[in-house]
């Protein structure tokens, strides 16, 4: 695990936040989206900051992190992409589509590509069964997606 060096002005953005919630430790969750909302994750060394202004144990932070599945500790790419698996999307093939992601961009679910520019992850489900199988790339939205048009996507944000 890397140790990142959080700069002076980084931890006192991260106080300033935990401040904005009074402080309070039942205002963790807020504190956390906020923060990586902010700063695009919530590697240790941040959890580590709001677990001292909000007078809670780094494990406990630790525990919220990794309970919810919105809170990440890993640092998305600058293009999130998500295979939508629920129903619909997999029986048309949504597992086939997210092999080939992972073929094309050399990396797994919950990883971000060595450029930073994309990480894969998945979804239970979008609310688009119509367009199955769906993938989104930020918030936009591909339809019936199919190995092949994977490439094309990818294209569109490699430049």
């Amino acid at each position: 695990m890397v140790n990142l060096k959080l700069s002076e002005d980084k931890i006192n953005q991260i106080k300033e936040i935990c401040k904005s919630f009074n402080n309070e430790k039942g205002e963790l969750i807020n504190v956390l989206h906020k923060t990586q909302t902010m700063y695009g994750y919530l590697p240790a060394e941040v959890q580590e900051v709001i677990a001292r202004e909000l007078n809670v144990s780094t494990a406990h932070v630790y525990g919220v992190v990794t309970f919810y599945s919105f809170f990440t500790m890993i640092p998305k790419g600058e293009f999130p992409i998500s295979i939508c698996m629920g129903t619909a999307c997999y029986v048309r093939g949504a597992e086939k589509v997210l092999d080939e992601f992972k073929r094309e961009l050399k990396i797994a679910v919950g990883e971000t590509s060595k450029d930073g520019k994309f990480s894969l992850s998945c979804l239970r489900c979008v609310g688009a069964c119509g367009l199955a199988p769906v993938v989104l790339v930020g918030e936009k939205v591909y339809g019936r997606v199919s190995p092949d048009g994977v490439k094309d996507i990818i294209a569109e944000y490699k430049q």
